[in-house]
């Protein structure tokens, strides 16, 4: 009989000595509270607590947590814009007590504080300025938060403002923009090549001028040159120079009327081209030349008159 009273009462001890140990997670802490008061703070690994009397009346987690927080306001132009605020935050170890009671709803809180400071900061500033004071939105947030925060136990480790979402007729509307003046330098860009180009075919065209002209000068330096080589030879057989320019001329036109015969389909027409062009072609130019030597020659012997009479 005693001993089936014993089993009852080392079962009973068995479980009260179990419920007298717990563990506690690495980075969390236990809150242990004895008859409904706040008894003590155990961290992470075995703990021991009076059973009946000790309960664990919650367990804070002291890791960093992130808090996303979506606020829409107004900017100073007037614009509709929604930010994301993201809120790193922490409950410090020394003052887990104050996370856990003086703090019911820690994330309304940090959110109520977001949306006082962002929606006190963007209404002082223009749309392009609340992208690129971005930074400073954000230092105002945690500045705001650090200070309100710090009471209740809780130290924020970041703020940023990780989007901003303008209106969707005035993201459209600066797409617009963007394009334009993107628009407006590649035409500025294509004006300058254009203007890059015409100005070296000008001097492309210029120096094939110059050396056309060159080409030309040269063509008949040497054309003289043999002309006077010709004259030279024809005055070694007793042709006189008159006759023999008059004769090398009418060479030339017979030597042209050659050259357009050998081409099938020239369109050149050489005028005079009768049989006799040739004759009178001769006789002019003679009669030219012995014209103009007899007005020299006159002229040598009285020089008082003009040589220019008109």
């Amino acid at each position: 009989m005693g001993n089936f009273i014993l089993i009852p009462i080392l079962f009973f001890a068995f479980v009260v000595l179990l419920m007298s140990f717990f563990v506690v997670k690495q980075q969390t802490a236990a809150i242990i509270e004895r008859f409904g008061r706040f008894q003590s703070v155990r961290n992470s690994g075995l703990q021991m607590k009076i059973p009946l009397v000790d309960r664990i009346a919650g367990r804070v987690s002291l890791k960093i947590t992130q808090l996303d927080v979506i606020v829409e306001t107004k900017t100073l132009d007037d614009v509709f814009v929604k930010l994301k605020v993201s809120v790193q935050y922490v409950v410090i170890r020394d003052k887990v007590y104050e996370a856990f009671y003086k703090l019911e709803y820690p994330h309304e809180q940090i959110t109520s504080y977001v949306f006082d400071v962002v929606r006190a900061e963007v209404p002082k500033m223009k749309l392009d300025d609340v992208f690129v004071k971005k930074d400073d939105i954000a230092i105002a947030v945690k500045a705001e938060l650090q200070d309100a925060m710090l009471d209740y136990g809780y130290d924020i480790i970041k703020t940023l403002v990780t989007d901003i979402d303008p209106d969707a007729q005035v993201k459209a509307a600066m797409n617009r923009i963007n394009a334009s003046e993107r628009e407006k330098i590649a035409a500025q860009f294509e004006g300058d090549a254009a203007r890059i180009l015409i100005v070296e075919k000008a001097k492309a065209e210029a120096e094939s001028k110059r050396l056309q002209g060159q080409g030309i000068a040269d063509q008949r330096r040497e054309i003289a040159r043999g002309l006077e080589e010709s004259v030279e030879v024809l005055n070694k057989v007793g042709i006189n120079s008159q006759e023999a320019s008059a004769l090398i001329v009418v060479t030339q036109h017979y030597d042209t009327l050659q050259a357009i015969g050998e081409e099938t389909n020239t369109n050149l027409i050489l005028l005079p081209n009768s049989p006799q062009a040739g004759s009178d072609m001769l006789n002019n130019m003679v009669a030219s030349f012995t014209a103009s030597n007899r007005i020299g020659e006159a002229m040598k012997k009285d020089p008082s008159k003009p040589k220019n009479p008109k």
